[in-house]
């Protein structure tokens, strides 16, 4: 996995996952090289958007089955624990870290590769995209890493219950079908769609895309007279911003807005 290239004009940190020629296998490694970045992000004032991507033909293509599987048949129940809860802690990382998360996929999202497409805010996805779920197909549980607590809040109970217990690909036309893509371009574009929805994110009102993925993400399990107060807390800290108030101002001015994240 590289290293984070931070680019000043837009500030957008980019993170590649970088063996092209096995499709971009995890390792224990880069599970722990991600969760110790995502981490780390949410205290840099140098980072409006994260960009997730995959080197070469493919995005993803899960855990290694040599150095991780081919390990963990070797390990007792306390080192598979540790394992899999530092799994799961990069899929919450993610989830918990305001920055917004762009996922630009093309070929294979598969596995563990599917789940952090799945746990990015945005999915921009070439036509050569491909999301396979297919933790049964090694016999274990199609829930791994928060995938049965995630997917089914997009794409539905239904089709959740066929991704994951089958474990079946899906090709790009129907992951968008589904509700699992943001956007659907063509490969040759899928560079520049990226850059343009990072560009716009970054000169946005960070503030407020901040705190409305954290809405997102925590009221899933609310019930609803609590996330209405908490939603009300939330607008009326908002007003207070310098953000809010910039918005006024360029209205009445008849000028696009300057946003600084305060």
């Amino acid at each position: 996995m590289e290293a984070l290239p931070v680019l000043d004009r837009i500030r957008v940190a980019t993170i590649t996952l970088n063996r092209p020629e096995r499709l971009n296998p995890l390792t224990f490694e880069s599970y722990a090289d991600l969760r110790d970045l995502f981490t780390e992000l949410p205290h840099r004032t140098d980072v409006r958007v994260i960009v997730l991507r995959g080197e070469g033909r493919g995005f993803c293509g899960g855990g290694d089955v040599n150095e991780i599987i081919g390990e963990l048949i070797t390990m007792d129940a306390k080192d598979l624990m540790g394992f899999t809860k530092m799994t799961g802690d990069v899929i919450r990382l993610m989830r918990e870290c305001p920055i917004p998360i762009i996922a630009g996929i093309q070929g294979i999202a598969a596995g563990a590769g599917s789940v952090l497409a799945l746990a990015s805010d945005f999915r921009v996805v070439a036509r050569s995209g491909k999301f396979a779920f297919l933790f049964t197909k090694v016999a274990l549980s199609g829930g791994d890493m928060g995938a049965a607590y995630l997917l089914p809040r997009i794409v539905g109970a239904g089709r959740a219950t066929s991704l994951l217990m089958l474990g079946d690909t899906i090709d790009a036309e129907t992951a968008d079908r589904y509700g699992l893509v943001s956007e659907l371009v063509e490969d040759d574009r899928l560079d520049d769609a990226v850059a343009a929805l990072a560009a716009r994110i970054s000169s946005g009102p960070t503030l407020a895309y901040a705190q409305t993925k954290s809405l997102i993400t925590r009221e899933l399990d609310m019930p609803i007279g609590a996330a209405m107060e908490l939603d009300a807390m939330t607008q009326a800290l908002l007003m207070t911003t310098a953000d809010h108030a910039e918005f006024h101002a360029s209205f009445n001015a008849k000028r696009p807005a300057n946003w600084t994240g305060r």
